[in-house]
């Protein structure tokens, strides 16, 4: 088995994901594209502390882009530019090509009958109510949960004790998503607005079916093309699979020779390095990452590869954060460096920045300066006016 050095590794890791490059003079429809091509997918979430989690990779990998772009590829279509994207259950509620949602069916037929279990509870006592979505939106056309329930003139008190107190119909939608009948025409505002996967997705992507065994095949192989070089871990969490389904998939892309198991200093498991996969000199260059930037958004990996023990930490109770709400890890010249904690005051046009932490022997001026380059960039992205430095953490000074 070869050896691979750790940093040799991260590098690895590094360019898979469109790090080290050089920045677009000007960027086009192409240029996101090619992002995404890297990324392969982009998680979303609801928080817009700063921005919504799904533009946030783009940025950290071009610069400064309009946002638009992106919502033209997820939530528009014509026939001259038809929709490149889709939602899905992916790495969690993701964007994916419109191409891969085929390789999802086998999720989809596992969330037929309910993605957890409040679902199903919600499925079972309302065991019509299914048929009726379906019926409003087949008529109607795209819209909300609210909208929905509205055409049913239903006015039923949502279930107490839910954690997000969603009314049934809300509930009966997610769960028609995640079965596959129903898609995501467009956003407003972040609400969805679901419409019959027959009129989201092409007739020939709708068409296709593929078997489990080959899904979990191609989706690792997108894993694999995503990463670069990951653990038997890695390459399943990257759309939350199954090892029952990653394993024969890796030992397969191994035989075919797409996959090389290698033997990382320090992984302490093998890695798999996919056979295109670029190792530069160095990586050079600086971004701020967003807590759901593909780079760090399995946890175990981004300690393993950076060394950089990190968690969120939006759900626990102010008093007891170590480093702040909503933290975007630093990279500077391929390592992580630094915490920055962040948040986009709109109303007031200002980039807060209430704190700053450097890793252990990175509390410098240079790289005080490469952040604030950064945190200026990013505030002329979102239009902010102002970035405003608080004083926790230890480069708030040199800030």
């Amino acid at each position: 088995m070869r050896k691979m050095s750790a940093a040799a590794a991260r590098r690895t890791a590094l360019a898979a994901q469109g790090f080290g490059r050089r920045r677009p003079a000007t960027v086009t429809r192409r240029t996101v594209a090619e992002v995404l091509a890297r990324t392969q997918l982009l998680q979303l979430d609801s928080v817009s502390a700063v921005v919504r989690a799904h533009y946030a990779p783009v940025f950290s990998r071009i610069g400064g882009y309009d946002r638009a772009l992106l919502d033209e590829f997820a939530w528009s279509h014509s026939a001259k530019r038809p929709r490149r994207l889709v939602e899905y259950w992916a790495h969690e509620a993701a964007l994916i090509p419109v191409e891969d949602w085929p390789l999802m069916r086998w999720r989809m037929e596992r969330y037929r009958h309910g993605r957890w279990s409040g679902m199903r509870k919600v499925l079972e006592r309302n065991p019509t109510l299914g048929k009726d979505i379906l019926d409003v939106i087949r008529e109607v056309g795209a819209a909300t949960a609210g909208e929905v329930e509205r055409h049913l003139e239903l006015d039923k008190p949502r279930p107490k004790g839910s954690w997000w107190n969603l009314s049934d119909t809300k509930m009966i939608c997610e769960q028609l998503f995640a079965a596959g009948e129903l898609s995501v025409d467009k956003r407003v505002g972040f609400a969805r607005h679901y419409d019959l996967a027959e009129r989201v997705i092409p007739p020939e992507v709708l068409a296709r079916n593929v078997s489990e065994a080959d899904a979990a095949l191609e989706l690792v192989r997108r894993a694999a093309t995503a990463l670069g070089i990951g653990t038997e871990t890695d390459l399943r969490d990257y759309y939350r699979m199954h090892r029952a389904q990653t394993e024969p998939a890796i030992a397969a892309l191994v035989d075919a020779g797409e996959l090389e198991e290698v033997e990382v200093d320090g992984w302490g498991k093998p890695g798999y390095l996919w056979s295109a996969a670029a190792t530069p000199r160095r990586v050079e260059g600086a971004a701020l990452l967003c807590p759901f930037d593909p780079l760090v958004f399995f946890r175990p990996r981004t300690e393993r590869i950076f060394d950089f023990h990190y968690r969120i930490e939006i759900y626990t109770p102010e008093h007891k954060r170590v480093h702040g709400y909503y933290v975007f890890p630093f990279l500077k010249d391929g390592e992580l460096v630094g915490r920055v904690d962040l948040r986009a005051e709109r109303a007031n046009g200002r980039l807060l920045v209430p704190g700053a932490f450097a890793e252990p022997g990175r509390c410098d001026a240079e790289t005080a300066a490469a952040l604030r380059t950064l945190l200026r960039e990013m505030a002329d992205w979102l239009e902010l006016d102002d970035v405003v430095i608080g004083e926790r953490g230890d480069l708030a000074a040199l800030l």
